[in-house]
């Protein structure tokens, strides 16, 4: 009870920030482009001819909702980064927390409540932006993913973790040393996703063995690249290697026990934190 209550006043404190409305007219920004990107690519290939062995629908649909996909991603992961860099530490020593801990609330119940907190905001977000340009896909590129569903919980899962392991960061680091943390963090798993892509587009093991140990490593990261894949897991022939030749193609289906490892991943993530902040010095 008392980390839904904690989650409640996080929530509402998120709110009534004025970086949540930042954020709501940035990302009205970013579908406004997308749209309007999506339009111009449609108008300017819409006229070429059939190709027998490529299908240049699938590709131009793929290749434009992939950037799409990679947008929703990275704005969620900036968004649960954001609400948690300096959910322990930072409030800590604004002497914020001390109260709270004693007696009213305790340790766990406040873990808990900033992290379910992050969850009820980057969740939905992503869920809002990834329905609302898969509706613009639809309509404008007359094209839609293989796998519909997949790819939005993918990412659910990946900001989720983010926003466990930023709030893990933010017991031992103050709020920028964090947030560079993890976007670091973030960046290397990117890497990582894209030298994978190359490693099985061009049949290089050892790319494909550091893809792989990324995806243990890394779970997130693993989850976007699955995300990507699941939009053109039906695709075969000539055309899915055309796409697999892009950043956004998705070779990359990930170990067949990756959402089970996810899920590990986070409660481990979690426990760490709740261990961490118990043995911190307030």
């Amino acid at each position: 009870m008392n980390a839904a209550l904690v989650a409640v006043y996080a929530f509402r404190e998120t709110l009534r920030r004025r970086v949540f409305l930042a954020v709501l007219v940035l990302t009205t920004a970013f579908v406004a482009l997308y749209w309007l990107g999506a339009r111009f690519v449609f108008s300017k290939t819409s006229g070429f001819s059939g190709n027998p062995v490529v299908d240049e629908n699938v590709v131009r649909g793929a290749s434009v909702f992939g950037l799409a996909l990679f947008a929703t991603y990275f704005l969620g992961c900036v968004l649960a980064i954001f609400l948690t860099l300096g959910a322990i530490r930072g409030e800590a020593e604004r002497g914020l927390l001390q109260p709270l801990v004693a007696r009213p609330v305790g340790r766990s119940s406040l873990i808990g409540g900033r992290l379910l907190a992050a969850v009820l905001v980057c969740v939905p977000y992503v869920v809002v932006v990834y329905a609302i340009v898969l509706a613009i896909t639809r309509h404008t590129l007359h094209w839609a993913p293989d796998r519909q569903l997949e790819p939005m919980l993918a990412l659910m899962l990946a900001v989720t973790i983010i926003a466990a392991l930023s709030l893990l960061g933010s017991v031992f680091l103050a709020p920028i040393a964090n947030g560079i943390t993890v976007f670091m963090l973030l960046g290397i798993g990117m890497v990582a996703g894209l030298l994978g892509q190359i490693g099985v587009v061009m049949k290089i093991h050892s790319l494909e063995r550091i893809a792989e140990a990324s995806s243990w490593i890394a779970p997130f990261e693993a989850l976007y690249q699955r995300s990507l894949f699941a939009l053109t897991a039906e695709t075969s022939g000539v055309t899915k290697t055309v796409l697999s030749l892009g950043p956004f193609g998705g070779p990359q289906a990930g170990p067949s026990q990756l959402w089970l490892w996810s899920l590990g991943y986070l409660a481990l993530v979690t426990a760490a934190v709740l261990a961490a902040f118990a043995r911190l010095d307030l």
